[in-house]
């Protein structure tokens, strides 16, 4: 009974490392794959909806002056 009960938690302990070794890498696979856009390049145009429904184009904002981009993740509106 005693062994059966520590092979059962190694298993247990193997599948767990194994998980968590899962978790760790696979976010970060395929993030070496691309290198992003280099330093000074131009961004491409496009337009999207801002929060109160209207049209804004990157083209518009550029005009105004310079343009931080930041895209949320888990946004709540």
């Amino acid at each position: 009974m005693l062994k059966q009960n520590a092979t059962l938690f190694g298993g247990w302990l193997s599948a767990f490392i194994a998980m968590v070794a899962l978790f760790i890498v696979a976010p970060n696979a395929g993030a070496a794959d691309w290198g992003g856009a280099e330093v000074g390049t131009k961004a491409p145009g496009f337009n999207l909806k801002d929060q109160n429904d209207q049209d804004v184009s990157l083209d518009d904002l550029i005009r105004t002056g310079p343009v931080a981009i930041i895209f949320f993740r888990s946004a709540s509106w």
